[in-house]
């Protein structure tokens, strides 16, 4: 790792916290993503920048689709357990048969979103781990006043703190403690899916 990067810079860059939402055939599914940003105004573009590792990038691959949920302060922690912690291959995130969705049959998280928008994908960018969706916005509907959640909100009133441990090492992304004396170099954080060089040592 380059020690001139320290990854909790990052954290510093103004980011919100979305359910980005798919639906393939007949199968719904979702994920958390801090990665969105307006490109133009005119023609209204927007980025979406997914981890390739989760299931809903292979799903938007696949039908040029999504919907981006922006999350309120209002969202508990389980909603980022649950579409950040869990992979949709193993996991049907979305049961009920009285779902919410937009005009494009996918589904919308009103209860925990001040707005949504429906993307269609242009363009694709390929970032080594992550792919780029450039994608024009086809619908677009505010669902509340509540404020947005950024990461900063995220990290300092929902993200739970981790308990102090005598030893150990804590994950910088979510918070999971490994408890050792020496972390393996290749280890992969079972929440979050970050390498040992997101986790720093228990003080």
């Amino acid at each position: 790792m380059n020690d001139k990067i320290n990854k909790t810079a990052l954290f510093n860059i103004g980011y919100g916290l979305y359910v980005v939402t798919a639906k393939e055939g007949s199968k719904d599914n979702g994920c958390i993503v801090n990665a969105v940003t307006q490109l133009t105004d005119q023609k209204i573009r927007v980025a979406v920048t997914i981890n390739k590792q989760n299931y809903t990038h292979d799903m938007i691959k696949n039908t040029g689709m999504m919907n981006v949920n922006c999350l309120s302060e209002e969202t508990p922690f389980a909603i980022f357990e649950y579409f950040g912690f869990k992979s949709g291959r193993d996991t049907e995130k979305f049961v009920s048969p009285n779902l919410n969705r937009s005009a494009n049959g996918l589904v919308i998280l009103p209860d925990y979103s001040n707005a949504f928008f429906s993307l269609k994908v242009e363009q694709e960018v390929d970032l080594d781990t992550h792919t780029m969706f450039i994608c024009e916005v086809t619908e677009a509907q505010t669902l509340s006043s509540d404020p947005t959640m950024t990461y900063a909100y995220y990290h300092a009133n929902v993200k739970p703190k981790p308990v102090k441990k005598s030893k150990g090492f804590v994950c910088t992304i979510c918070g999971y403690v490994y408890e050792g004396d020496e972390l393996p170099p290749d280890f992969i954080c079972p929440l979050c899916k970050h390498g040992a060089d997101a986790f720093k040592r228990i003080e």
